[in-house]
């Protein structure tokens, strides 16, 4: 199925209006590499460091970090590097990590937590000059056990002036890349491969100001998803290659999101194209901007549930038995000013589909007109003829099937498309 373009408008636990989110100011590093490089260069080797994968590396990146975290450049060679005590980096400022090698997980260690953490502190770059480092958190050992509450891949929190690029991160044991209250931050041609099961997350993101573009993630659970606590953030380019789909997820008490832009999104084989998760609770959404989704085989594609408590991982279906269109509002508290425009969907499967509406109103799809009713209703349309035009084009990198959750998962190139007729951004760092 696809979508051209389209663009949500709601009210109801949440507002959303029709301005434009977009960034509020710069992001990335305040200093380039070669002038950190020119401060200092602090290699892992000498500090205790083997690229043999049987030599813990986690307490010599600490190590380097007391001579390079106050300005200088972490360099971690190429080579295999194994993982035993989990890196936490606190505070610094104007300094980098250059990840050449691959970091693998020691497969005996029990700790929860993050095996990789930034935290605090100011102008931070994370990237691999070959754009073939890695994070290999060898996830499968947990998961064919089913064990899925284990450690993190990697983790950016109350960071500002940052950027994590040219990495790949690949089968975490949970989530694999989250950021929290980070700000003027920049994420970009990356690539995360994970198991086919829920609670694999790829990116969780909130904070203020930051571009996440050219990414490519692989699981079963949440591709790029905006938590509360986010303010003017612009994601495009995303490629969600046999994923969960991208969401706002699970707004509740006190929900806080303004000025978000999704752009670009391409969706292959996941749960959905676009959800917005919400039941209960309170706060305000606003400024919300979808625009430029494509997407095949997916059990959803835009799906607004105030209702929502849980969602199993499901494989694509036919618009009859998933619609679509799907906008659930709850009886107490419906949705209004909804406006649902230019979204061309078909199925791909049979020869109809359906979109459901319940207690929301606005313009568009299933939704009711007349939102001063105090009638609750229920509602299913079908459409029973694809849009004059229709067309859905695919990517060559679409994945045939899914990756399992018990044997190793392959480290995978990062690729240099991310979405159909668009040019990455940057190009990635080891073309040069």
């Amino acid at each position: 199925m696809q979508s051209k373009t389209f663009s949500v408008l709601s009210s109801c636990l949440l507002l959303i209006a029709t301005v434009q989110g977009q960034l509020s100011g710069s992001v990335g590093p305040s200093t380039s590499i070669s002038d950190k490089k020119a401060v200092k260069t602090c290699n892992v080797l000498d500090y205790g460091a083997t690229n043999d994968n049987k030599t813990d590396v986690g307490q010599p990146i600490m190590n380097a970090f007391e001579d390079c975290g106050s300005g200088g450049v972490i360099y971690i060679p190429e080579g295999d590097y194994l993982i035993q005590e989990w890196v936490s980096l606190r505070n610094g400022t104007a300094f980098a990590i250059q990840l050449d090698g691959v970091i693998y997980r020691n497969g005996t260690t029990t700790s929860q937590g993050y095996m990789f953490g930034i935290s605090g502190g100011s102008d931070f770059e994370l990237y691999s000059s070959t754009s073939k480092g890695a994070i290999q958190g060898s996830g499968y050992l947990y998961h064919m056990n089913g064990e899925f509450t284990a450690p993190r891949l990697l983790h950016i929190s109350d960071v500002s002036h940052w950027s994590v690029h040219d990495i790949a991160l690949v089968d975490a044991p949970m989530f694999h890349f989250v950021i929290d209250d980070a700000s003027n931050g920049e994420v970009y041609n990356m690539a995360i491969r994970g198991g086919n099961s829920g609670g694999l997350d790829g990116i969780d993101v909130s904070g203020d100001n930051i571009w996440i573009h050219d990414v490519m993630v692989t699981n079963k659970d949440e591709c790029v998803t905006v938590k509360t606590g986010s303010h003017n953030f612009q994601i495009e380019n995303i490629y969600c290659n046999w994923s969960g789909g991208c969401a706002m997820d699970s707004l509740g008490s006190g929900t806080n999101v303004s000025n978000i832009v999704y752009r670009n999104i391409y969706t292959w084989n996941s749960n959905q194209m676009y959800m917005i998760k919400s039941n209960g609770g309170d706060g305000e959404v606003s400024n919300l901007l979808f625009e430029n989704f494509i997407g095949h085989g997916n059990a959803y594609s835009l799906d607004l549930d105030s209702e929502w408590s849980s969602m199993d991982t499901v494989d694509g279906d036919d618009g009859e038995s998933r619609p679509p269109i799907r906008v659930i509002c709850p009886e107490a508290i419906p949705c209004t000013d909804i406006t649902i425009e230019d979204v061309d969907l078909w199925t791909e499967e049979g020869d109809s589909e359906t979109y459901v509406c319940k207690n929301a109103f606005g313009s568009g799809a299933c939704l009711k007109s007349d939102s001063s009713s105090t009638a609750t209703y229920a509602t299913t349309t079908t459409v029973t003829s694809a849009p004059s035009g229709y067309s859905a084009t695919t990517m060559a990198a679409d994945l045939t099937s899914a990756f399992g959750t018990d044997a190793s998962i392959p480290i995978p190139t990062i690729p240099t498309s991310f979405y159909p007729g668009a040019t990455p951004y940057s190009a990635l760092a080891g073309s040069s």
